[in-house]
């Protein structure tokens, strides 16, 4: 790809955002009506040979996206000229670049090596995640390291430190809520575990988490990434955000979106934001699936105040 002319470059590039986001999109309604074959809807299935190591899938998967991103970042395939492009210490985009592997960082290797156990997984599990993470790194790297990205005079923009501030505060969150089901799974593969507390399902595996935001929802976790990536998006190019609060906000038409020029569709939705917007459309019908598992599995013990996904409001 990155050897290619700069116009194909962008053509490649305004087509995989496209494409990217629409089939993301696509995938919504699918992944609201199945349980996806992945954690506690495998823990019943017999062993076969298309599911695999939930730790070392989950690893091998997840690593792709910092891959690729560095990869891309480091080519800079929309910048002028040729060449790799080296990272300055201190500026915006270094910032960003941080943020974004230290999130990986957590996610792809201390976290699962931190797991104490991990269900298996159903194959396409990995296939689906590791050609998201491609699209989705590549595409980011390619953003951050173009003309588009944060000067240094995105120092100056209260945007860009406000944004930072919710990536920390959504980064720690996330840390935070997943410690509490971490320490669920601990117990739980302990001796002397009481299989018969009340906030336990029959296995023993599973529990009601409380505490922090579990109070109010069932997914704080979920909750806690997606602050994490506004804030994100909102550092890494604030138009988006202008664009809204100032109302000059105009959609395309439909069939200018899906048949016009790739260039066409959606100008302001850069990398960061279609990052943000996928992870809500694949991530909210999980959650409320996984809503009804926690229902179904615990009935009345299970507090009835508790929203999905958003404090008081879903």
């Amino acid at each position: 790809m990155f050897g290619f002319p700069p116009a194909q470059v962008q053509l490649l590039y305004d087509g995989a955002r496209k494409w990217f986001t629409l089939v993301s999109l696509a995938a919504m309604p699918v992944v609201g009506s199945i349980d996806v074959p992945f954690g506690r809807h495998t823990r019943e299935m017999k062993n076969s040979i298309f599911f695999v190591d939930g730790i070392k899938s989950w690893i091998l998967m997840e690593l792709v996206s910092p891959a690729c991103f560095l990869y891309a970042f480091l080519k800079a395939p929309l910048s002028p000229g040729t060449g790799t492009r080296s990272l300055t210490l201190g500026s915006p985009q270094s910032l960003l670049v941080g943020a974004y592997l230290i999130h990986y960082l957590n996610r792809a290797l201390l976290s699962p090596l931190r797991t104490p156990s991990r269900s298996k997984s159903h194959i396409i599990i990995p296939f689906c995640a590791t050609v998201f993470n491609l699209f989705n790194g590549s595409l980011l790297g390619a953003f951050l390291s173009s003309p588009a990205a944060p000067q240094p005079s995105a120092y100056t923009l209260p945007s860009f430190w406000i944004g930072l501030a919710m990536w920390a505060a959504g980064f720690a969150g996330n840390i935070a809520h997943d410690e509490i089901l971490l320490n669920i799974r601990r117990r739980a593969n302990s001796k002397g575990k009481a299989k018969d507390s009340e906030s336990r399902s029959k296995d023993g595996h599973y529990a009601i988490p409380h505490g922090l935001l579990y109070r109010y929802i069932t997914y704080p976790n979920y909750f806690c990434e997606w602050i994490e990536w506004l804030g994100f998006a909102i550092a890494a190019d604030p138009r988006m955000l202008q664009a809204i609060t100032s109302g000059n906000v105009s959609l395309p038409s439909w069939s200018t979106m899906t048949y016009g020029p790739y260039s066409a569709f959606l100008p302001l939705m850069s990398p960061p934001w279609i990052f943000l917007a996928t992870e809500i459309v694949l991530m909210l019908p999980q959650a409320y699936r996984g809503q009804r598992w926690y229902l179904k599995t615990f009935g009345d013990r299970y507090p009835k105040e508790r929203k999905i996904i958003i404090p008081f409001i879903l």
